[in-house]
């Protein structure tokens, strides 16, 4: 959200009033109590050169505490108390500062340190708070400073643009402005400095390195061909070695190094801001404190690995249909681990009633129990939070009170997806215990695991919660609240390690609901790099595991080239499914087109084979998947990583976002082109091709290379250092 007119202005109608100087720093108990304590400083937006300067202003309280070493909490307010109730649930929550403040009796200049990272307020002008990292000799080296006029708050008068704004939910009566106090902001810059990178902000499918992007966090349902995102987390982290997570759970504006070339710019709506930087080093040390701090990713069950083979979404299909697919899978010696049952289970205008359509599915129980015995097959079911008006649930829901209302009391309605559907009130305790027995229900009629659609589609104006959140608040919030309770359900019902869902929708906390997919996808090349970088950015926020559609979600003609180069991507991803739109993604019907049109299939490259032979492998590098698991378990370090996740100190490896680590010791670069070239670079160190065997030793630094015409069944896959797999 840009504010300024250039270096020296504000825009029209706007008024700042910015920080000057620091007029008064001071040690306090932490408000939790405790024996340790808290800095604050008094922070004018003018200089103070007498007690007249003194009045007539704007001031800001600056609070630095920690909740864990290594972690500075800064609450900022320019009026006191209102910042009650817009963070997220932070896991340390005894309410204990884990740091020592103190105050210069000679400077005045005051000192918060937690563990290896230091908060540094200077005593009067201009304006400077750093971020220090320490080191164990002591020494300390700057990680980010707010610097001069870096914090500010802005007044919008009824004449002035709206600088930025959400896109609407529900079509264009929801557009305007998202907040009833939009025309108030705070906002922050944290200086980057030369050569610096940033990283996360959730699963954003532009360029992997954030610099020069206006970041909005506000889930939308825009595909992954936009700048909008269904999973918004308002975290990053830099190639300096530190995090930031601003703690605010409704729309944040970023502006990384636009609005000032030489900052990350936060805003949000309000009186008052808060954020956490969070030292560490790399990108690893990092995570693992933020996930700490946010919420660990559960561990999945061994099964979740494997293939996943779908229905599809506007596909017609019955017990017959899915019985047909799964045999014939079989047949082919593909082996499947999940087959899913996508919108049309049940059926149409009843989305969602949680019941077999009994015309396709006359015996689900005998249905699923088959699949389950004959074929070994865990089974999942497609939900989403909205139910539409021509059901007997919808009824039950409304007259429970179980569904969001608008302001005047009536349940909030709309026709998009389902007629006159509505949203479960997910902040309502009972509507949480009933939505919870639906799931339940389909868990003891033999279902494993649940796809969470949707989820980002929720009004932000003229609604009321049952627990009376901030509407502004609960858009992004709902999403977490919303899967929470249906792995709840999974997990009370099967058991810790045995939960799993489906979810394309998240916010911060999600990686405590896993698994999540990337969304709807076109069926290209250009979508497949568009789905990696959004992956990847995703598990640079704290995410371990991530998914998305092989051979894209949208199309109607077959495309068999860009189909088994997805199967090479997405069975060297955490979690593997094949989905699509309109199309069943079963290997024979690209095989069928092609033949049909002429195209000649060598030996060995046919959608068949090749899913066969990818399946195959990951099935053999499933205790390997699992271990990484582990890790993403105990430490936050996810199973798919970006290249400098492993690298962090390899200058080429900041920018790689056609490639990956996939776990610690395989390195993947997916084939994005027709003519099966591919470009990749590896670091320094041994690296041994899966496939061929060919070892490569860069020593010093990197190698870049490049191979051509690539047949389907290979993908550059390589084994780091002397790691051993069972071939």
């Amino acid at each position: 959200m840009k504010f300024t007119d250039g270096y020296w202005c504000v825009r029209p109608h706007v008024q700042r009033a910015a920080s000057e100087e620091t007029y008064r720093i001071e040690t306090r108990r932490h408000a939790q109590g405790g024996p340790r304590s808290a800095l604050r400083a008094l922070v004018p937006s003018t200089r103070i050169l007498s007690v007249g300067h003194t009045m007539n202003l704007a001031s800001f309280t600056i609070t630095v505490s920690s909740p864990m070493e290594g972690v500075a909490r800064v609450n900022i307010e320019r009026w006191r108390g209102e910042s009650t109730g817009q963070g997220f649930p932070i896991v340390p929550g005894n309410g204990v500062s884990a740091g020592e403040a103190s105050v210069d009796g000679e400077t005045g200049d005051g000192a918060f340190v937690t563990g290896d990272l230091k908060v540094a307020i200077a005593k009067g002008a201009p304006f400077s708070m750093r971020f220090l990292a320490v080191g164990e000799d002591g020494g300390e080296t700057v990680l980010t400073a707010a610097q001069g006029r870096a914090i500010a708050h802005f007044t919008l008068d009824e004449l002035a643009p709206v600088p930025s704004e959400p896109v609407g939910e529900f079509g264009a009566s929801e557009s305007g402005r998202a907040f009833d106090e939009s025309d108030r902001y705070m906002r922050v810059q944290l200086g980057l400095g030369v050569g610096e990178n940033v990283y996360g902000f959730g699963e954003h499918f532009g360029p992997l390195v954030k610099n020069g992007q206006t970041v909005d966090i506000w889930n939308a349902d825009g595909g992954t061909q936009s700048e909008q995102a269904y999973k918004n987390v308002p975290f990053y982290l830099t190639n300096k070695g530190y995090g930031v997570l601003v703690n605010h759970r409704g729309h944040v504006s970023f502006e990384v190094g636009t609005e000032n070339a030489a900052a990350v710019q936060f805003s949000v709506p309000g009186e008052s801001i808060e954020f956490f930087v969070i030292g560490g080093g790399d990108p690893k040390t990092i995570l693992d404190r933020y996930t700490a701090l946010t919420g660990r990713p559960p561990i999945v069950p061994e099964w979740s690995y494997g293939l996943w083979l779908s229905t599809s979404f506007t596909t017609d299909y019955d017990e017959k249909t899915v019985t047909e697919m799964v045999s014939r899978m079989n047949e082919l010696d593909i082996p499947l681990s999940v087959f899913h049952y996508d919108c049309f289970w049940m059926k149409p205008f009843q989305l969602c009633d949680f019941t077999w359509d009994e015309d396709h599915f006359p015996d689900p129980e005998g249905m699923l129990g088959r699949l389950h015995r004959e074929f070994g097959l865990h089974i999942s079911v497609w939900t989403n939070p909205y139910i539409g008006q021509e059901t007997p649930v919808y009824d039950e829901a409304a007259a429970a009170g179980y569904l969001l209302k608008r302001t005047d009391g009536k349940v909030w309605r709309t026709d998009m997806w389902e007629s006159g559907m509505g949203i479960i009130d997910v902040t309502n305790p009972e509507a949480r215990a009933w939505y919870k027995g639906k799931i339940k229900g389909l868990l003891r009629q033999g279902v494993d695991a649940i796809k969470t659609d949707f989820g980002e589609r929720i009004p932000s104006r003229g609604v009321r919660w049952y627990d009376g959140t901030d509407p502004a608040l609960m858009h992004n919030w709902f999403t977490e609240l919303y899967n929470r309770i249906v792995f709840e359900a999974i997990e009370e019902e099967r058991g810790e390690g045995e939960a799993v869902l489906y979810a394309r929708s998240a916010t911060v906390g999600g990686q405590m609901q896993p698994v999540h997919w990337g969304g709807d996808c076109e069926s290209t090349f250009e979508a497949m790099a568009q789905s990696l970088r959004g992956g990847l950015s995703l598990l640079s926020s704290g995410f371990g595991y991530w998914s998305h559609d092989i051979g894209g979600f949208e199309d109607t003609v077959p495309d068999s080239n860009v189909y088994k180069r997805w199967v090479a991507f997405g069975l060297l991803s955490s979690h593997s499914r094949l989905h699509g739109s309109r199309l069943y993604r079963v290997p024979w019907l690209f095989d069928d087109w092609d033949r049909e049109h002429g195209v000649e299939i060598p030996v060995g490259q046919s959608a068949v084979e090749v899913l066969r032979e990818f399946a195959a492998l990951k099935r053999r590098l499933t205790p390997y998947i699992v271990r990484a698991g582990k890790e993403a378990h105990e430490h936050g370090t996810p199973i798919m990583r970006p290249m400098l996740m492993e690298f962090p100190d390899d200058p080429a490896a900041w920018q790689l976002d056609r490639q990956y680590m996939f776990g610690p010791d395989l390195l993947v670069a997916p084939v994005f082109s027709r003519e099966g070239d591919v470009e990749y670079y590896l670091p320094a160190g041994k690296w041994t091709n899966w496939f061929t065997g060919e070892t490569v030793e860069p020593s010093g630094a990197g190698v870049w290379r490049r191979e051509r015409h690539v047949g389907f069944d290979y993908v550059p896959l390589w084994i780091r250092g002397d790691a051993r797999f069972e071939q």
